[in-house]
């Protein structure tokens, strides 16, 4: 799934892309078993639904191999290398969740993942059940990676650029089949949509950014999945 010219620059211009059917269907039924399983079991970290009920499990790397073996699936790392180079990190703080998206009576508010530009972050969205717009699929705005920093990580509109620009008003649907990844720049505006139907919406997000050339500390917080990490400071001796 190497990357063409085409797709990192597509990638560069809207803040995301798609890679349709990356995941082998053996590993997404893998992935929402074990997603069922510590959901069913109330598995700490969870985060739980106004009912009660448990909809989300976090620091999902620390869970169980089959977590790991997609984070690392060879084909995403080669794609995600096209965008990061070829030393790349997941950081643990940030995503490292699956989440059910049920039936909901209102929208989520437009985020980002990261507040501003200087620390780049790629998004990953693995889909593990198919995702529409009558079931909540992600909405993004494109382009608006480019944009100036925000103040609120979450809900967008209340910082007031936003809410007086218009931009998310510009927001489109990006449907994705099970198996599929959405890869986005951690700066796109994007939320996950309404549920409208019985049905659940399975996904889980990892985020990815290259190595820092300019950090010898071991942090971690940070997991290594492909190449190595070159401290190239100008105090090296």
């Amino acid at each position: 799934m190497v990357l063409t010219h085409e797709q990192i620059r597509l990638f560069r211009h809207n803040g995301y892309l798609k890679l349709a059917q990356c995941l082998p269907a053996a590993m997404v039924e893998d992935l929402k078993e074990g997603i069922r399983r510590d959901l069913r079991h109330q598995v700490e970290p969870v985060v739980r639904s106004k009912e009660g009920q448990a909809v989300r499990i976090s620091k999902i790397l620390d869970r169980g191999l089959w977590f790991k073996e997609a984070a690392t699936y060879a084909p995403l790392l080669d794609a995600l290398e096209g965008l990061l180079g070829p030393h790349i990190e997941i950081v643990k703080n940030r995503h490292n969740h699956a989440t059910l998206n049920l039936a909901t009576g209102q929208d989520a508010s437009f985020h980002r993942d990261l507040v501003q530009w200087s620390r780049g972050l790629v998004s990953v969205i693995f889909f593990l059940e198919e995702s529409h717009s009558e079931n909540g699929c992600t909405q993004i705005v494109p382009g608006t990676h480019l944009l100036p920093r925000v103040e609120h990580l979450h809900q967008a509109e209340k910082t007031s650029w936003v809410e007086e620009s218009g931009v998310l008003e510009q927001a489109v649907a990006v449907p994705m089949h099970a198996g599929g990844v959405l890869v986005m720049d951690g700066l796109v505006f994007h939320r996950i949509g309404r549920n409208r139907t019985e049905h659940s919406r399975m996904s889980m997000t990892l985020g990815y950014h290259s190595a820092d050339e300019l950090s010898q500390a071991e942090d971690s917080k940070r997991w290594l999945v492909r190449g190595k990490r070159s401290y190239m400071g100008n105090d090296r001796g």
